[in-house]
C-alpha cells in the first residue's frame, strides 16, 4: 500500500500564461525534491492541469506537499488528494496506466477538497480518502490527518510570499541569519514574520506527524 496523490492547479483557467505557470510547477516539484526527496514518483504532469505522484506513507506525502504549497509564489496555487491505498498499472497499448483503489481514492480526496474550498472552507487545498477495507487504526489515522490538514491549510493560505519563504527555509534547516541574508532583512526581523505567520506551530506540527517530537 502506497500514497497515491493528485494534484490540480487551482484557478487553472483564470491563469494568463498556463506555459509559465506549469514550468513554474515543474521547477517548484524538482526544487522541493532536490532539498528533501521523499516521493516514489515525484509529481508529473498526466492530461491538462492534473499532476501524479506516489509517496511511500502519508507523513512523507504531507511533508512534500505542505513543501510545495510553501515554495509557490502568490498567484499559483495547487490542491491535492491523498489516496490511501493499493495502486497497479494496466498495460495498454500507449504504456502503463495507473490504476487502483490508491487513485481511486486520491480522486475522491480531490473532489472533496475542491468542494470545500469552494464552499465553507476556502483555504481548503488538501484532503484524504482511503480506499475500502482499511483497518481500525489507519482510519483513525486518516481522520486525524485531515484535522491537521484542515487547520495547516487555513495557516499557510494566510501567509504572505515572504512567510511562506521562511517558513520553508526553516523547514529544510536553513537558520534565521541564512534567511535574514537571503532576504536582505535583519534576524529579529526573520523571526518577527516567522511568528506572527503561525510558523513555529506549523513546523512542531509536521515534526509531531512525523514522530520527530513526542
Amino acid at each position: 500500500m502506497v500514497i497515491a496523490v493528485i494534484a490540480d492547479i487551482v484557478g487553472s483557467r483564470a491563469l494568463r500564461d498556463r506555459t509559465a505557470a506549469q514550468r513554474l510547477l515543474d521547477d517548484t516539484i524538482a526544487r522541493v525534491e532536490g532539498d528533501v526527496p521523499l516521493a516514489v514518483q515525484a509529481l508529473t504532469p498526466t492530461v491538462g492541469d492534473e499532476q501524479q505522484g506516489l509517496y511511500r506513507d502519508l507523513a512523507d506525502a504531507m511533508t512534500s506537499i505542505l513543501m510545495i504549497q510553501l515554495a509557490l509564489p502568490d498567484g499559483v496555487a495547487f490542491r491535492f488528494g491523498l489516496g490511501v491505498g493499493d495502486v497497479r498499472d494496466v498495460d495498454s497499448a500507449h504504456g502503463a496506466l495507473p490504476d487502483g483503489p490508491g487513485w481511486w481514492a486520491a480522486r475522491a480526496a480531490i473532489e472533496i477538497a475542491h468542494e470545500r474550498e469552494r464552499r465553507a472552507v476556502p483555504r481548503s487545498r488538501s484532503w484524504i480518502v482511503g480506499a475500502p477495507e482499511q483497518n481500525d487504526v489507519m482510519e483513525t489515522t486518516i481522520a486525524a490527518s485531515n484535522a491537521y490538514l484542515l487547520v495547516r491549510d487555513e495557516l499557510v493560505g494566510a501567509m504572505n510570499e515572504r512567510e511562506r519563504r521562511l517558513a520553508y527555509g526553516r523547514l529544510i534547516g536553513r537558520s534565521q541569519q541564512e534567511l535574514a541574508a537571503l532576504e536582505g532583512i535583519t534576524q529579529p526581523s526573520v523571526s518577527k514574520s516567522l511568528k506572527r505567520a503561525g510558523a513555529p506551530a506549523l513546523l512542531d506540527g509536521l515534526a509531531a506527524l512525523r514522530g520527530d517530537i513526542a
